[in-house]
């Protein structure tokens, strides 16, 4: 069977609304191997990585290991560990850093507050501090999960490393095996698949301007799946990249047509449709799995409602 990206690409999958949804991402430096799924089956103490699945659960926040590029020997624990925080909600998106020897400490935070954008927790419990520096590439190559990641994404965090590019980190998971090479830049949160080293460094030239980049974006890890098709459509139909600019005010409905409304900065709204779909012939989600018909997002108009009743609304479809 072929791999579960060539399948995505030959049959011109959209990337569209199928990113990871998150909006505040911890991430632990953890080195060496990692199973399946990482957070319990890599040389983290396995009891630590329950406690943060159940400390984070529900609260907005996921929890990432991540590694630096290039070969991974068992060289057992490191002593001291890069820790990040990153919220990406647009008007209070944060990337904060720390260090840590020990670990544990992660579990003194306050995750509800991390999932709604307050870093008091995590600049107290581990003296963290604003990360200025350079925006995080963090590049999935988890090949435990999927044979794609590794194969495909492992390359790629390893070239832009090479090339000097700075911030950029191999991470345990972002979904969307079959898009692979795929990328989160931290932090604005937004995803991209099918990466490449040039596009990279474009996205990551973009972030450092306060620019986001909509070509092979997946969407903003802040939205849920149709508001980030929804929110994307909008930045194309009105031209409008500014990173802050955007923000999802509303979703409504359920599954399979939602109504989502994307307010700008400066006052104005759209309303967006949304509607669910199947993305056919099946094909396989992951290496080795079954075929399958993933869901995807249409977006089916894009609409500016304007403040002036006498102005006819105009509609971008």
């Amino acid at each position: 069977m072929s791999r579960c990206t060539a399948a995505s690409r030959e049959l011109d999958e959209p990337l569209v609304g199928t990113a990871a949804t998150a909006r505040t991402w911890l991430l632990l430096e953890q080195p060496g191997p990692w199973g399946a799924k990482a957070l319990t089956s890599s040389h983290l103490d396995p009891e630590l990585g329950r406690a943060l699945e159940a400390a984070s659960e529900g609260t907005g926040v996921r929890v990432a290991l991540i590694r630096r590029p290039g070969r991974h020997a068992d060289f057992g624990t490191p002593a001291v560990r890069q820790v990040y925080a990153a919220h990406t909600v647009p008007g209070n998106a944060w990337l904060h850093t720390a260090t840590t020897a020990a670990p544990e400490r992660l579990l003194e935070l306050d995750f509800t507050a991390l999932g709604t954008g307050d870093p008091h927790s995590f600049d107290s419990a581990l003296r963290g501090r604003p990360h200025t520096e350079h925006p995080l590439a963090l590049v999935c190559t988890n090949g435990r999960r999927d044979r794609c990641c590794a194969q495909l994404g492992r390359p790629l965090a390893i070239e832009l490393a090479a090339s000097g590019v700075g911030g950029v980190w191999e991470v345990t998971h972002l979904g969307g095996h079959r898009f692979s090479p795929t990328l989160l830049v931290l932090p604005f949160g937004y995803a991209y698949g099918r990466a490449q080293a040039p596009h990279v460094k474009e996205v990551l030239e973009g972030v450092g301007e306060g620019r986001i980049v909509v070509d092979g974006c997946r969407g903003s890890s802040a939205w849920e799946r149709p508001a980030q098709a929804a929110e994307l459509a909008v930045r194309r139909a009105a031209h409008e990249y500014a990173a802050n600019a955007l923000t999802v005010v509303r979703t409504a409905g359920a599954a399979p047509r939602w109504e989502v409304t994307v307010a700008h900065a400066d006052g104005r709204l759209w309303r967006v449709l949304v509607a669910q779909g199947a993305c056919l012939p099946p094909r396989p989600e992951s290496c080795g799995s079954a075929l399958g018909s993933p869901a995807r997002m249409d977006v089916v108009s894009v609409r500016e409602l304007l403040s002036t009743p006498a102005v006819r609304d105009r509609a971008y479809c």
